[in-house]
Order: structure tokens, then sequence, then C-alpha cells
């Protein structure tokens, strides 16, 4: 007969397993994977090697790294003591991804069951509970680049409540002192840290004293991360040269769609912060919270309730932070169109996975049948999480070997026969992060954060596509973060298959000032009618069976010899 401890340790080693088995196709298949492309392969994973073989690692604060738009600032690319930046500097891309994935989960199953055993949900008899939640969160989509600026949060938690109820230990300081280094600020904890300070004023206006440990807590998180993003902290306090997010506008939507965009958030979460809770955990806290309301135990479950209300209040806040209604204020304040408040939804998963674990003792409270159906709906989550594996979620996109095609790209270089460097080359149709990943130098990119005066020259490029498509015109004109060769035609379609028989026909670019900023060849997934009219000429058409692209390669006919700056 197991004694509690055992079934402890033997539920703990079986949720071990589990992770290990959703995250077996990584290490099995690697370069043959699956994985996510928005905000993955055609941003961050190219961004890392770019990173590493630029040399500029350590690079100063005014540094740029000239491989993208003529040089992209080094803080563009974050701070070098995060860890998944060297994880990608030492091991293949693969390799890195899922060490990357391994880490963050296994943390968040162990934050998240820290959290619950000690003060959430404790009692030896919610083991099941514990685990299964804790199980159930380490397994949620999450955003990968994120690393645990959410699925930190529950292992935060859990030692600022510690040091918050007088029993912190060193182990405590040593968590807020290492998420930082696994973590992004701007993605997650300031949002969590600022809450964490609101939990502190709470007490204090409350009367239960000041309690300086726990406030010394918080601000030496924030110094940590400080320390860490010191790069951040640069460009917002320091920098004076506009960048690309000076034009980001926000606030655009009408009154009913915020309405509807804080139910469809509600149910169906963010892409950044995926929670998969809809089916089976919102009708569980549904149920749960009937139980509260027909026994009159709002006094009893007031955490279940206040995460409950706190759940719907972050998704609205999400969807009304885009609502046209602050446009006065973001003319006035602009650091209200700079940086992304709605970012507070990103506290969600913590939230919704932390309110899923009260519902399901809730419910388990009402009897025996009602205990095997919360046991019931626990493995069916953590089945339906299964099912929200990359491997099965992503079967029909490229590969990653697909996707960034080695292979091809290598092949085309040799066939150009220049040093990269000497040549600036665009895309049409592909994501201009394959280039990058290649070694190419290009002059289109994907970065969030890029001198706006660049921006507004690489726009003369694309202004007659731009002229053509409103959809596409605003995309780059309030956000710009692709700064894309954007056609008419392709919209916002940038993963153009080599089995595709379409052609660019009627495109308008103007490659005089492309020449200018140093281009000199474009890589089209289509081929484009009649290139002779905005000078280009077909060079050579490349294909490869392990790769999803088939590549047009155009000329410049003016050819410039080189970089004209």
């Amino acid at each position: 007969m197991f004694t509690d401890t055992k079934k402890e340790i033997r539920y703990i080693m079986f949720a071990l397993l589990i992770i290990a088995l959703y995250l077996s196709p990584l290490f099995i298949l690697q370069e043959n994977a699956h994985i996510r492309v928005h905000d993955n392969l055609d941003s961050n994973l190219a961004w890392y090697k770019v990173l590493a073989n630029s040399s500029q690692m350590f690079g100063e604060v005014e540094t740029v790294v000239p491989q993208i738009i003529n040089g992209v600032p080094r803080n563009a690319f974050g701070t070098e003591y995060s860890i998944i930046v060297w994880l990608y500097a030492f091991f293949p891309t693969m390799i890195a991804y899922g060490i990357s994935q391994t880490l963050t989960r296994v943390v968040a199953f162990i934050g998240m069951y820290l959290l619950l055993k000690k003060h959430f949900l404790p009692g030896e008899k919610w083991t099941f509970f514990q685990i299964g939640t804790s199980l159930a969160f380490a397994l949620t989509p999450f955003w990968p680049s994120g690393m645990l600026s959410t699925l930190g949060m529950p292992l935060a938690l859990w030692a600022f409540l510690n040091i918050r109820k007088g029993v912190g230990t060193k182990k405590d300081y040593l968590v807020l002192t290492l998420i930082p280094f696994y973590a992004s600020i701007v993605l997650g904890f300031f949002f969590f840290l600022s809450a964490m300070g609101t939990l502190w004023l709470v007490d204090v206006v409350r009367g239960k004293g000041w309690n300086p440990r726990f406030l010394l807590s918080i601000v030496y998180m924030t110094i940590i991360f400080m320390l860490v993003e010191y790069r951040l902290v640069y460009s917002f306090l320091f920098s004076t040269e506009l960048n690309s997010r000076d034009e980001y506008f926000h606030a655009y939507l009408p009154f009913w769609r915020s309405v509807r965009l804080t139910f469809k958030n509600y149910v169906l979460g963010h892409t950044h912060v995926m929670t998969v809770h809809g089916l089976f955990i919102l009708p569980i806290t549904l149920i749960a919270l009937y139980f509260v309301y027909i026994k009159k135990q709002w006094k009893q479950e007031k955490l279940f309730v206040f995460l409950f209300l706190l759940n719907f209040l972050l998704s609205l806040w999400y969807a009304f932070w885009f609502y046209e209604g602050w446009l006065p204020l973001t003319k006035v304040f602009h650091f209200m169109d700079t940086f992304n408040f709605a970012r507070y939804h990103f506290l969600r998963p913590l939230v919704i996975y932390a309110g899923f674990a009260l519902a399901l003792k809730i419910i388990s409270l009402q009897g025996l049948s009602w205990a095997n159906l919360a046991k019931g709906f626990v493995i069916l989550q953590i089945f339906l999480l299964f099912l929200f594996n990359d491997e099965i979620i992503y079967h029909k996109k490229p590969t990653v070997k697909q996707f960034y095609a080695e292979e091809l790209f290598a092949e085309i270089k040799e066939h150009i026969g220049q040093e990269p460097k000497n040549y600036r080359v665009a895309s049409i149709g592909i994501h201009p992060a394959i280039s990058q990943y290649n070694g190419f130098y290009t002059l289109d990119t994907y970065n969030n954060f890029y001198p706006l005066t660049y921006k507004h020259q690489f726009r003369k490029i694309i202004e007659p596509e731009l002229a053509k498509n409103k959809t596409i015109r605003k995309y780059f004109d309030q956000w710009g973060g692709r700064c894309y060769i954007f056609t008419d035609q392709l919209g916002k379609r940038y993963m153009i298959k080599k089995d595709s028989r379409r052609k660019l026909t009627n495109l308008q670019l103007n490659t005089a000032v492309f020449n200018e900023m140093g281009g000199k060849y474009i890589l089209s997934a289509l081929p484009i009618k009649t290139p002779e009219k905005i000078q280009l000429t077909l060079d050579k058409v490349f294909e490869s069976e392990s790769s999803a692209w088939k590549i047009y390669l155009y000329k410049t006919l003016e050819n410039t010899g080189g970089i004209n700056r």
C-alpha cells in the first residue's frame, strides 16, 4: 500500500514522464520536426543565429548588426544575459529549441505545483488536482521565445507569497534572482511585478502593515530585471532616435468590436499566451461558480471568486486597450502607443489554471460522483493539450529543415559568387528571416525595433503596391514591424510554397530606391510577369526536395556594383 508521500512521488514522476513524451518529437525529429512559424521560425530563431554570428553579442548599446537593414541596432536583439541567447550560440537550432522547451515546461510544472500545494490548494487530499493541474499548465502551447515570461509566474508567485507570509528563505530569493535570466520583463514580468506591487499596497490599505520584506523583494526582482535588460532600459530612457514603434497605433476599435474582442479573448485566449481553456476549464469553473452561488460560499471561496473575476477583467482590459476612446490620451502621452499595456492579459495563464485547481476542489466537495467528474476533467484537459502539440497542430506547415532550406540557399549563395556583405537581398512571398538565417544581408526584416528613418526609406520601395491595398498600407504604416516587400496581389501572405502556380502580375516596385539602398537581388517565391518593367531580370530558378520553396532569383538591371550609401 502506497503512503501519501509515495503516491505524490509516483504522480510527480508520471507527470514528468508525460512532459518528456510531449517533448520527444523535438529531440527525435529535430530539423524534421514541425514547430510554430509565427513569431518563431519567421523571426526569433533567425535573430538568435544572426546575433551569434555577428560578433556583437556584447556590442555596445550604440552598436549595429550590419546583416539586417544596413545596420539594425544591437539593442533590437535584446540582452546577452538571457540564457536563451546562449543556448542558440552553443547548440544547433533544434537542440537549443528542445532544451529551451524542456527547461520552460519543467519549471512551469514545478512552479505551479509548489504554488498550489503551499498557498492555493494545500492538503494531501488534493494531490491529484495539484499535480494534474500543474501538468496541464506545463503543457500549454506557450510562445517559445517568451521562455518563463508567463510560465515562470507561478514559481515567482510562490516565492513572493512565502516572503509575504514571513516564511521566506534563501531559496525564494534565489528564484527571484534566477528567473530574470530566462524571462522578459516586457513580455510578462512588468505586469506581474506591478500586480505584486498592487498586492502589497492592498495589504497596507487593509491595515496588514507595511511588510518591508515583501516590498523589498518586489524591488529586488525589479532591479535584477533592469540589470539584465539594461539594453531595453537604455533604449527606453536615453535613446533619442525615433524608432518604428513611434508609429505604432493601437486605439482603433469601435466600442462594440472591443466588446466582441473581450469575449473572444475570454473564451479563446491569445496566440502568445494560449491556455486552451475554452472546452473543459471554462465549463468547470462556471459549474464551480454555480455551486458557490447556490451555497452562498462567497467568503469561503473568495480566492476562487477573485480569480474568476480577474480572468474576465484581464480580457476586458486587453480588448479595450484597442478601443478608439484612448485616442485623445495617446496624443498627449506618447508612451501609451510605444508600450503595449494590453499585455496585462499575459497574467491569464496563471490565473486560469490556478482558478481551475480551485474549481476542481469545489466540485469534488459536492460528492463522490462530482469528485470523479473533476478528475475526469483533469485527464481530458491534459489529453486535449496533447492534441495541441506542435507536431500535430503544424503538421501541414513546413518542417524546420524545409522552412530554412539551407541546402537551397547555399546553392543560391554559391551561384551569386560574392561575399554576402557586398550586396543586399529582399524577399517576396517568403519571410526574410529565411535569408537572414542563411547568412544573407537583407534590406527587409521582421523587427519590432528599428530606426524610423529606415522604415520611411524602405516604404518608398513598396509605395506603389501599398497605394493599391488599404490592408497592407495600414499594416505597414500603423505598425511596420514586418518591413517586407508587400504586394497588392499577395497581401499578408508570406509563405508561398513551391507547388503554387500563381504569378505576380502588374508588380510595381521602386527598384531605383532598392538599388540606392544596396539592393541587388530579389528572392521571389513566385515568377514575376514582365520583370523588366521594374528594372529586374530573372537570373536563375532554384528548387530542391528539402526545401518548401521554389526561389526565382531576380537581379536589378541597374547594377551599382555593391552598396550605394
